[in-house]
């Protein structure tokens, strides 16, 4: 069983950056994944990472102004946030990722947090 908890997000100016973590209960040797839920659309991939970290990825949309780590020593990975936009108004979710691929199938969720940008 892995538990997965969120934190970092808030209420920024559009400019900002934030750094997003997401600490890891349990032991598991999968890659992870984040996702973002915007009001109105559907849950969207966002960036993933591979346990050694030596592999990332990234949705077109968000290349160049996000960027995700990790460091298993202290069991949380981050996803770093430049240049925030108020379109990534989102509630911010970590996952535990089955596989390494699209559609980026997914085993277990934190709670989220949100991020919301004014401009």
């Amino acid at each position: 069983q892995v538990q997965l908890v969120e934190s970092g997000g808030g209420l920024v100016q559009a400019g900002d950056s934030l750094r997003l973590s997401c600490t890891v209960f349990g032991r598991t040797a999968n890659p992870f994944g984040w996702f973002r839920l915007a009001p109105g659309t559907e849950r969207e991939f966002v960036s993933a990472i591979t346990y050694g970290g030596s592999t990332t990825y990234y949705a077109d949309s968000v290349k160049g102004r996000f960027n995700i780590s990790r460091e298993n020593a202290r069991n949380t990975v981050y996803l770093q946030i430049l240049s925030l936009k108020p379109e990534d108004t989102a509630v911010y979710y970590c996952a535990v990722l089955k596989t390494w691929g699209k559609p980026w199938p997914s085993d277990y969720w934190g709670q989220g947090t949100q991020v919301t940008v004014s401009s």
